[in-house]
């Protein structure tokens, strides 16, 4: 179930190359996040990342989306080399990014009120993704007022509002009861399905990243590299709370988990 690519060889979206990241501690320490990266992701890919706690996940989406820039290393978008901030990329992360002030119709509107969209084309554009995101009644609600679930699809479509070509995710549901988590998986999955984005998708939960993915990428312990990739060739559409007990699913779990439980092990070693 592992496969390896030569990356020149791939149509790629985005294509990472030797990328290494080093910070330092109050001390001056180097800690050593991420070592020799290289991987690709194809348009209209969904893909899954999947590593140790603190081995540098989030750390990649941020100098993929161009918030951080690496000490070495590139990140191609589309053949050309990205190093800053562009709208091409949403990024979701785990925390809401809600303003408290502001109802859930500002909320959405927010980015395309900063790119001085029309007062009317941006309420109505919210209104659509407020009604399709099954929130229709709670336009005016502040997010103080809407449960957990209910502010996470706020922040979701706040994104989808900028029409965003590729979508960063990072674990995005950690916080959520499974009944919750389960109902947005479902949503983002329909959501990519029925609008060809590409999206990036950081997760700690593994069932979360075989469900939703078409490859998983393995990072190993810090300082992280790309350990190996899985092709999820599970049929779609796929339904979460019936595909953990499918044959196919079970054992993409076992091999994907035996090879990510040993990088496990070492970073939790004293």
């Amino acid at each position: 179930m592992t496969f390896h690519r030569n990356l020149e060889a791939e149509e790629s979206k985005f294509l990472v190359e030797k990328l290494e990241c080093t910070f330092f501690s109050q001390n001056d320490e180097p800690v050593h996040v991420l070592r020799d990266v290289n991987f690709f992701v194809r348009p209209f890919e969904f893909v899954s990342v999947v590593g140790p706690s603190g081995c540098g996940k989030s750390t990649l989406l941020n100098i993929m989306s161009g918030l951080l820039k690496p000490q070495s290393g590139v990140v191609k978008l589309d053949g050309k080399p990205l190093d800053k901030i562009t709208p091409r990329i949403g990024y979701i992360s785990q925390s809401d990014s809600l303003l408290p002030w502001r109802t859930a119709l500002a909320n959405v509107e927010l980015g395309m009120e900063i790119r001085h969209l029309p007062k009317r084309q941006r309420r109505d554009k919210a209104l659509e993704l407020i009604e399709q995101a099954e929130l229709s009644g709670f336009e005016d609600a502040y997010p103080y007022q809407l449960s957990g679930g209910m502010r996470k699809r706020v922040d979701i479509i706040k994104v989808l509002a900028i029409e965003p070509e590729i979508i960063f995710m990072d674990e995005p549901f950690a916080s959520l009861d499974v009944f919750t988590r389960e109902m947005l998986q479902r949503y983002i999955l329909s959501l990519w399905q029925s609008t060809n984005r590409t999206i990036l998708f950081v997760t700690h939960d593994l069932t979360e990243a075989i469900m939703l993915a078409d490859r998983v990428m393995i990072l190993t312990k810090r300082p992280a590299t790309v350990k190996s990739e899985h092709i999820i060739d599970l049929p779609r559409p796929r339904l979460p709370a019936d595909l953990r007990f499918d044959p196919k699913f079970i054992e993409l779990h076992r091999h994907i988990w035996d090879d990510l439980k040993g990088e496990v092990e070492m970073q939790v070693k004293p």
